[in-house]
């Protein structure tokens, strides 16, 4: 059975990677493990999880300033935040039910070591960008510090971004400082039915281009649909696309009332209450709409004029159910779990129409077989490589989860 690690201080967490780099030993590192089902299979001599480091270290809501150990779960941090108001304005995703774990189980340095970001990210920006410090213990067993507890102009490398969306093939984070945003006091979302995905886009792309400061906007196609647990959007017997306003409530109702008249020709919308608002946004959060185990995912980033054309040159070789976020720049597509998960005909559309895609959920051995993470040019392989023997020359953190051989 694989050793388990529960370093308690990053000291700790150093002299266990000393170990195992003197040995030569590979190790896979983890916060609490709802993301484990991602990436290609590793075979490794021990796990390190940050679970022990639970902590948090800073909280100054007037600054609009937090800082955590890596291993604090989320829930205890956005319980904390919201207790003064307050959030995470890139809503992070939870993989955890879509990959075969549990519900609100995964830690805040999870969270940015995927740098997996929700609706809000259109306009607010992916998790690295409110990442401001954070410290680590690299491959070479060096403890290390970025960023601090403000942010301003600085010289050198930004290792905060660099390390974000890195999978812990780089470094194990320990603590992480991070922005937080005020809590809208008021949202609504208006739900319009029967469109096309390219209709839903053209309409998505229209509500983003108006001065009406949408928030979020989000399609899913007709079998997805059925999948939704607010009220009575499951039995519209269509595709749903959604547009998010929030603010003040004088502000919200004026620019709501705005919205409908200047989207009216693509019909009239169906408008969810504040409650229902956070119900139906938090569920796609959670990817309680993609979540059937029987189904590969895949998610996609493209440019929002193109995630149409893209699902339907995919849809040409198989069934494909998608929810499209960020106003159809991100697709989470499923597709049936087949030898290879779809991904030659997926990459083939993917190098036609342009963007990125990333095999979220597939079995373990169809995982090993095919590219997870979206094949890498010549030169960005080249930097890659340099960048992971600069932290962990031995290889020894996460070896060969993103890329094989890295």
């Amino acid at each position: 059975m694989k050793e388990a690690l529960r370093p308690a201080t990053d000291w700790e967490l150093a002299s266990m990677v000393q170990n195992f780099a003197a040995r030569n030993q590979p190790v896979e590192v983890v916060g609490n493990g709802t993301k484990s089902n991602v990436g290609r299979p590793m075979q490794t001599a021990a796990t390190v999880s940050t679970q022990s480091m639970r902590t948090i270290t800073l909280y100054e809501p007037t600054e609009l300033v937090m800082s955590a150990q890596t291993g604090t779960p989320l829930s205890l941090i956005e319980a904390e935040l919201a207790a003064r108001g307050q959030m995470l304005a890139f809503e992070p995703i939870d993989l955890g039910p879509a990959t075969g774990g549990r519900v609100g189980q995964q830690t805040i340095g999870g969270v940015f070591a995927s740098n997996l970001s929700g609706p809000r990210r259109v306009v607010t920006g992916a998790a690295r960008d409110h990442l401001i410090g954070i410290k680590g213990v690299s491959g070479r067993a060096e403890m290390f510090k970025s960023g601090g507890r403000v942010m301003k102009n600085v010289t050198g490398y930004d290792l905060a971004r660099g390390l974000s969306g890195s999978w812990g093939t780089l470094g194990i984070l320990t603590e992480v400082t991070f922005k937080v945003l005020p809590w809208p006091e008021a949202a609504a979302t208006l739900i319009y039915r029967g469109l096309t995905d390219d209709l839903a886009a053209e309409l998505m792309c229209a509500a983003m281009g108006t001065p009406f400061e949408v928030s979020a906007a989000a399609h899913l196609s007709e079998g997805l649909t059925q999948r939704v647990e607010v009220g009575t959007l499951a039995s519209i017997g269509s595709g749903l696309t959604a547009i998010r306003i929030e603010n003040f409530v004088k502000s919200v109702l004026y620019r709501k009332d705005a919205l409908r008249t200047l989207l009216k020709v693509y019909g009239e919308p169906i408008e969810l209450d504040y409650e229902s608002t956070l119900k139906f946004w938090s569920d796609l959060r959670r990817l309680s709409v993609v979540c059937d185990k029987e189904s590969a995912l895949w998610r996609i980033s493209t440019s929002p004029v193109n995630g149409a054309k893209l699902v339907a040159a995919i849809r040409k070789h198989m069934t494909a159910e998608a929810y499209y976020d960020w106003s159809g720049g991100l697709i989470w597509l499923e597709v049936p779990a087949t030898a290879d998960a779809g991904a030659s005909d997926i990459r083939r559309a993917v190098a036609v129409h342009g963007g990125h895609a990333t095999l979220i959920r597939a079995d373990r051995a169809i995982r090993g077989a095919v590219e997870v993470f979206q094949p890498q040019t010549p030169v960005l392989d080249r930097i890659t490589r340099d960048i992971k023997t600069a932290f962990d020359p031995q290889g020894i953190l996460n070896p060969g989860r993103m890329y094989a051989g890295i």
